[in-house]
């Protein structure tokens, strides 16, 4: 008998297990835009033009990181997609867009129908919150370049917006509030520096207490605390009150993303008296004696998005976002400058 695919280390047969696990869980996310169903050459899309005088397409896409290597060690696959659907439709938002569709990718070592579905249904789980459609994605084995149990998860979402109340930045100017919206645990940025701090300096294990405390998280389920998924709840501010902005805060931390809204006439002033950081960043910050100025640029430390309000409208807005789950509060306001966040503690 010949040479076969599956003798190379790829498994037709598994592939096809897998896309069969998958499917309910698929279809669990799909608007009524959808057309046909999955298992075709592309995933296809009815956009209705009609509901837009000039619409403008979004496109954002990412990955989840190094969290792929925690969620490994721990064996837990379920929760890692709602964070891939997070860190693409998240930053759509940002530009005022309604997430429409998703896809995703994942390649791994060895093809095993039962992890893929895991990870699946956490993709699935991030796009019903987000209120997108999964309508295709890609699965691949392969074996030497990677091990069996390795994998990489990266995702593409495609969202629209009017050009009119398309988010630009331009909008910003001084008196502006900026309002908070808070994140439980790291999202999906920064794990290089969170796994050398908990695993390699403190000598943890992903089953170990994440602190000193009798009631404390397991450091792998702290670490895998999925990410908020904020787009549903800013679309509703972008319906109720002007929003001259919106910033996700992921890698580069707040001075790396607010800053990105500011234009060259404005600067942040955040009041980081004006929430508290969630326990595992003081922890790491602890263990790694990491400077406060380290921990701004490379986490979130507790603040998922920021938007960027009238001062006028600022009540309201926090009032909103309330409304729909989230604990927001205002951090700080905009002045004149050029383009740069300052923490004034």
């Amino acid at each position: 008998m010949g040479e076969t695919y599956e003798a190379a280390g790829v498994s037709i047969g598994a592939g096809e297990a897998a896309v069969d696990a998958i499917k309910a869980d698929v279809r669990s996310t799909f608007r009524p835009e959808v057309i046909g169903d999955i298992g075709g050459f592309g995933g296809l899309f009815r956009f209705d033009p009609k509901k837009y005088k000039d619409p403008i397409l979004v496109s954002s896409t990412d990955g989840v990181g190094t969290k792929a290597l925690v969620a490994r060690s721990v064996g837990k696959f379920d929760s890692i997609g709602v964070d891939l659907v997070a860190m693409c439709v998240d930053d759509l938002v940002c530009q005022g867009a309604e997430p429409l569709f998703f896809l995703d990718y994942i390649s791994v070592g060895h093809l095993d129908p039962t992890h893929i579905k895991q990870l699946v249904a956490g993709v699935a789980d991030g796009c019903r919150q987000a209120g997108c459609a999964l309508i295709g994605g890609e699965m691949a084995e392969h074996p030497g370049s990677m091990e069996p149990g390795e994998f990489d998860l990266v995702g593409f979402a495609v969202g629209v917006v009017e050009r009119e109340r398309m988010l630009t930045g331009q909008l910003v100017k001084p008196g502006d509030v900026l309002i908070g919206l808070p994140s439980p645990g790291i999202r999906s940025n920064g794990y290089s520096l969170a796994r050398r701090l908990m695993f390699d300096i403190a000598g943890r294990t992903v089953s170990d207490p994440a602190w000193d405390d009798p009631h404390a998280p397991t450091v792998g389920d702290e670490l895998l605390i999925p990410s908020v998924i904020y787009a549903p709840a800013i679309r509703s501010l972008l319906d109720s009150v002007e929003v001259h902005a919106v910033a996700h805060i992921t890698g580069g931390g707040m001075p790396g993303n607010l800053n990105r809204v500011l234009g060259s006439h404005c600067d942040a002033e955040v009041d980081p008296g004006s929430w508290e950081w969630p326990r595992i960043f003081t922890e790491m910050q602890q263990i790694g004696s990491v400077s406060t100025d380290e921990m701004r640029k490379v986490f979130n430390l507790g603040i998922g998005m920021v938007a960027v309000v009238p001062a006028k409208v600022a009540h309201k807005a926090i009032d909103v976002l309330r409304t729909s789950g989230h604990r927001a509060r205002s951090i700080g306001t905009v002045v004149s400058g050029h383009g740069v966040v300052h923490f004034t503690a």
